[in-house]
């Protein structure tokens, strides 16, 4: 897409939406976007027609051609010159928070915030949730400290992050089934305790939004392409049938042609 400015009525290709999905799928990794702004400027991507339209969505963000500041990894493999050491931020950064309370209501900590040593939670007749998949980590091994009454919390962390519960259940319980996961090299270890009477504390393991972002725009273009493929079987079939109907008709007619 080398000549947009000079002919932005020219019409875009495929592989021209592509590489600009692919520009916004890098920025939002880099925080440059929100998930709004990305689902909104990605919608904009597939329904352009033309490089002038294509153009305006990626203006303001960094030319990708050009070696790029290592983005945060936000997924469970390391990334060249970057990884799991750059979300552990050390005592510096002093926490985003280190409790919250939910009293017939609910609290919520997530998208990129940094998680204390120490995080201590209370859900009475209410709910929370404690989301690390996008989190920096105070220290390579954090606490969360939760009590659930009549009321829930759930854990969220991201694939390779070890999880080790130690939490005790009256009239409740608390979600064991991520513990014993092996974490990755140089992963945090989370360790999830407290109490939950009448109440549940859950852990989840999940993909963070922009991968599985990433991996629903990989499945869509998949399909694309399986169209596209069944688009051009079924143009190739027609054709043949069309040569077969043609030669046909020349050896029942053979004079008709000569004669053309």
């Amino acid at each position: 897409m080398t000549d947009d400015a000079a002919a932005p009525d020219l019409r875009a290709s495929d592989a021209d939406r592509e590489r600009v999905a692919d520009i916004l799928r890098d920025a939002l990794a880099e925080g440059r976007l929100d998930m709004e702004e990305f689902g909104e400027r990605l919608d904009a991507t597939y329904r352009a027609r033309t490089y002038g339209e294509l153009a305006p969505i990626t203006r303001d963000l960094p030319d990708h051609g050009a070696p790029a500041v290592p983005a945060v990894s936000l997924t469970k493999d390391a990334q060249p010159g970057g990884g799991w050491g750059e979300r552990i931020v050390g005592a510096s950064d002093g926490g985003s928070s280190s409790w919250a309370v939910a009293v017939m209501s609910g609290f919520q900590r997530k998208g990129r915030w940094t998680a204390p040593r120490r995080f201590n939670c209370f859900a009475f007749w209410g709910g929370g949730e404690v989301d690390l998949r996008e989190a920096y980590f105070e220290d390579r091994e954090i606490v969360i400290n939760a009590v659930a009454i009549m009321g829930g919390v759930d854990v969220i962390v991201p694939p390779g992050v070890e999880v080790v519960v130690r939490g005790v259940g009256i009239m409740g319980g608390f979600d064991h089934r991520e513990e014993g996961v092996p974490g990755e090299p140089g992963a945090p270890r989370v360790i999830v305790t407290g109490l939950a009477f009448w109440g549940g504390v859950g852990v989840q393991r999940k993909l963070p939004r922009a991968e599985k972002q990433r991996l629903r725009e990989e499945r869509r273009q998949e399909r694309l392409e399986r169209r596209q493929e069944r688009r051009r079987e079924l143009e190739s079939s027609v054709q043949d049938h069309m040569d077969r109907y043609d030669d046909l008709i020349k050896k029942r007619h053979p004079h008709r042609h000569e004669d053309r």
